[in-house]
């Protein structure tokens, strides 16, 4: 069964909209755990507009499955990931401007840069993630770095999934069986909803994590939190 990791930093958003401390991320992290969640992801950016740097230590401490910090490696993200020790950690390219996260690493043209900061984290026990769109070179230049897994960027996939759903999928099925064949590690995220989540569970193979958030905030307006973690599961089955 692929591994449910719920990203909360729309919840963190919502909470710094307003002084204070509503909504309680604490809670909600030990919740979304409680309600099913096999783990937990956050994303903290240079301008803390969602996850801020001080909410890590936290989240660390009480975090009982899988605690996933993903960010752009620059010095000031390292200290945090190195600080805190996550279970993993995913390297996302985007840069401090970015609205979120739609592309991935050119494994080739970064590979050094990459293979530094993969060698430093590996050597304090965390599990490396890169954040990789579908291309069969990339996945090859990923397994060069040393990293343990990658995560498909899957925007594409969900905007083309209406039109052709084939298509749309199936760079996808081809980099993840090479990438399982050289040993990688296969995680996917973004713009995955309960519409096209199971269809790319199916046809993904092997798919050991999904890192969702946005979706699952939006469906649980109208669904309830526990509801849509639930939801979510069991297209994963």
């Amino acid at each position: 069964m692929t591994r449910l990791s719920v990203n909360i930093n729309k919840l963190a958003l919502i909470r710094n909209s307003r002084s204070g401390n509503l909504p309680d991320i604490l809670k909600l992290a030990r919740d979304c755990e409680s309600f099913g969640a096999e783990g937990i992801t956050v994303h903290p950016r240079p301008d803390q507009r969602h996850i801020r740097f001080d909410d890590i230590p936290k989240l660390k401490s009480i975090v009982t499955t899988e605690f996933n910090i993903e960010g752009n490696p620059t010095p000031e993200f390292m200290k945090l990931v190195l600080e805190n020790q996550p279970d993993q950690c995913t390297l996302v390219p985007d840069a401090p401007e970015a609205l979120t996260s739609d592309s991935g690493w050119d494994t080739i043209k970064h590979s050094s840069f990459l293979k530094e900061i993969i060698k430093e984290l590996k050597n304090n026990n965390i599990r490396v993630s890169l954040f990789l769109d579908p291309v069969e070179n990339l996945v090859e230049g990923a397994k060069e770095t040393g990293a343990d897994r990658i995560e498909f960027y899957t925007g594409k996939y969900a905007s083309q999934y209406a039109a052709n759903k084939i298509m749309a999928v199936e760079k996808h099925v081809v980099c993840a069986k090479l990438g399982f064949e050289i040993g990688l590690g296969i995680n996917a995220g973004h713009d995955l909803n309960l519409d096209n989540l199971k269809y790319y569970k199916d046809h993904v193979i092997p798919l050991h994590e999904v890192s969702i958030g946005h979706a699952i905030i939006c469906d649980a307006f109208y669904y309830g939190l526990h509801n849509t973690i639930q939801l979510y599961k069991k297209q994963l089955i």
